[in-house]
C-alpha cells in the first residue's frame, strides 16, 4: 500500500512544504544541503547533496562512480506546484452580519467547481524580520484543521446550475473565513491566525510579519478507495505523486556508475518562467559547477549533457469511462496499466521514437507495463517540463507520467498499482539491478 505517498501528500499542501519534506527525506538518506553562494569544493564519486531555490524548488545529486564526462547523468524532473488559490494582500472582506471572506486569486488552471463546499485550510510561507532588510527570515505554516469554505449558491437561486454556469473568479470563488466576535477582530482575523500558527514555532509579533505567500488547500486527507482499495484519491497528485516516486527511487536505489539527479521545479502550472521553474538556467548552472568541480574543465559539462538522459515526469490523462469520445481511439492509457509515455506531433512533449524506446526498455527491464498517450486530434493538449528544460539543457528525454482522472480538480484520482510500477521503473533508471 502507498502509505508513505499518502502521508507525503497530506504533509505537502503547497510547494514550500513539499520541498521541506523532500529535503528532510534527503537529509535522512545521507544527502547534505549545500549553499549555492559558497564554492562547491572538490566533488568525488559517492557524494550526495542537494540545493534549494526560493524555498519552492529542490535539486538533488548523487555523484556516480564514473566521471560525468564519461557517463553523463540520469535526471528525473517533476514539479511541486498545483492549481489552487493564492490569498491576496489585504485579503479580509467584511460582509453583512459580520461574515468575513478572503480575497483570493487563481493560481494555475483549477477546475473551479470542484473547490465548492469542501473544508479548506491555509498553508504557505510567512516572511518575518531578519538581521537586515536584505535578509528577512522565512517561516512555513500549515493550519491543520478545516478553516474556510467556498460555498455554493443554493439551487433555488440558480435553477440552471446543473446545466453549466459561468463562474467568476473574483465573485464566486471567495472563501468564507468566519464571523467577527468583536471590533478588535475586524481586519485582524487572518493575521491572528497566522500569528497563532507561527507562535507554535517561536514567538512572533504581528509587527514582525513583513509579507506572506499563502494558499488554500483541501483539508480532507488523502485516501485509497475502490473494492480492492486500488485507487488513490487526493489533491495535488499532479504532480506530487511523481515527485515522491522520484524521491523514493533516488533514496532507495544503490550507488551507480552514472550520476543521479532529481530536480523538483516550481511554477509549472503558470509556465515555468521563474528563477525556480524549469525555464530557469539554475539547474544547468549547478550541473556545470559540479562538472567543473569534479574535473577542473568546463568541457566535461558539455560532454555530460550529450550522454545524459532526462525523464520529465508529469501525470497523464487516464481513460475516463464516461467520456470515451474525448480520447484518441488507439492511445488512451488506463488506470492500473502502468506509466505512460506522452507524444505530441507539435512537440509539446520531449518524447520521440528514440527516447520512448529507451523508456519502454527501462520499463521492460523493471518488469513494469508501459502505456502510450496521444491527444485526440480534434482536442488540444497541454505541455509540461520536458521541452522547457531542454531549452537550457539540450537533453535526450521522454515525457511520461502516471495516468490520473480529473487532472486539476481539487481532488484527483490515481492508481495504487501505477504508483508502485513507477517507483520500480525509476529505480531501474537510476541503476538498480532487478
Amino acid at each position: 500500500m502507498p502509505s508513505r505517498l499518502l502521508k507525503f501528500l497530506d504533509a505537502s499542501p503547497v510547494n514550500f512544504l513539499a520541498v521541506k519534506n523532500i529535503a528532510a527525506a534527503l537529509t535522512k538518506a545521507g544527502y547534505r544541503c549545500i549553499d549555492p553562494t559558497l564554492p562547491l569544493g572538490i566533488v568525488k564519486a559517492g557524494d550526495k547533496f542537494y540545493v534549494t531555490k526560493n524555498d519552492s524548488s529542490i535539486y538533488a545529486f548523487e555523484i556516480g562512480r564514473k566521471k560525468l564526462a564519461d557517463a553523463g547523468f540520469h535526471l528525473i524532473c517533476a514539479h511541486c506546484d498545483s492549481p489552487t488559490f493564492r490569498i491576496k494582500p489585504r485579503a479580509e472582506m467584511l460582509c453583512e452580519g459580520g461574515i468575513v471572506k478572503l480575497n483570493t486569486e487563481v493560481y494555475g488552471g483549477p477546475i473551479l467547481s470542484t473547490w465548492f463546499d469542501r473544508p479548506l485550510t491555509i498553508a504557505g510561507r510567512v516572511i518575518v524580520k531578519g538581521d537586515d532588510e536584505m535578509h528577512p527570515r522565512t517561516l512555513l505554516i500549515h493550519i491543520q484543521r478545516p478553516l474556510l469554505q467556498i460555498s455554493n449558491l443554493a439551487i433555488h437561486f440558480n435553477r440552471q446550475v446543473n446545466e453549466g454556469v459561468h463562474l467568476s473568479k473574483q465573485k464566486d470563488m471567495l472563501p468564507i473565513l468566519g464571523i467577527i466576535n468583536d471590533r478588535l477582530e475586524c481586519g485582524n482575523l487572518l493575521m491572528n491566525i497566522i500569528c497563532n500558527a507561527l507562535n507554535e514555532q517561536e514567538e512572533i509579533k504581528q509587527s514582525d510579519i513583513l509579507d506572506f505567500d499563502l494558499y488554500l488547500a483541501d483539508a480532507t486527507p488523502a485516501c485509497t478507495f475502490g473494492v480492492h482499495n486500488e485507487f488513490i484519491s487526493s489533491g495535488r497528485l499532479d504532480d506530487l505523486s511523481m515527485c515522491f516516486a522520484g524521491l523514493e527511487a533516488l533514496t532507495k536505489s544503490p550507488a551507480a556508475d552514472t550520476t543521479k539527479v532529481l530536480a523538483i521545479f516550481d511554477n509549472e502550472e503558470t509556465g515555468s518562467q521563474t528563477k525556480q521553474g524549469a525555464g530557469s538556467p539554475f539547474l544547468a548552472s549547478m550541473l556545470k559547477r559540479i562538472s567543473f568541480a569534479e574535473s577542473g574543465t568546463e568541457e566535461a559539462f558539455f560532454q555530460a549533457v550529450e550522454q545524459a538522459f532526462m525523464i520529465s515526469a508529469d501525470n497523464a490523462h487516464a481513460y475516463h469511462p464516461n467520456y470515451g469520445e474525448k480520447y484518441d481511439p488507439t492511445n488512451h492509457p488506463m488506470l492500473g496499466g502502468g506509466p505512460v509515455i506522452k507524444f505530441n506531433a507539435a512537440q509539446k512533449y520531449a518524447s520521440d521514437a528514440v527516447s520512448a524506446a529507451i523508456f519502454a526498455e527501462i520499463c521492460r527491464k523493471a518488469d513494469v507495463p508501459c502505456q502510450r498517450f496521444v491527444n485526440h486530434s480534434d482536442i488540444a493538449g497541454g505541455s509540461t517540463l520536458g521541452n522547457i528544460l531542454a531549452s537550457s539543457l539540450p537533453l535526450r528525454g521522454v515525457d511520461m507520467g502516471n495516468p490520473i482522472l480529473a487532472m486539476h480538480s481539487c481532488r484527483e484520482t490515481g492508481s495504487v498499482a501505477d504508483h508502485l510500477y513507477c517507483v520500480k521503473a525509476f529505480k531501474t533508471f537510476y541503476g538498480q539491478k532487478e
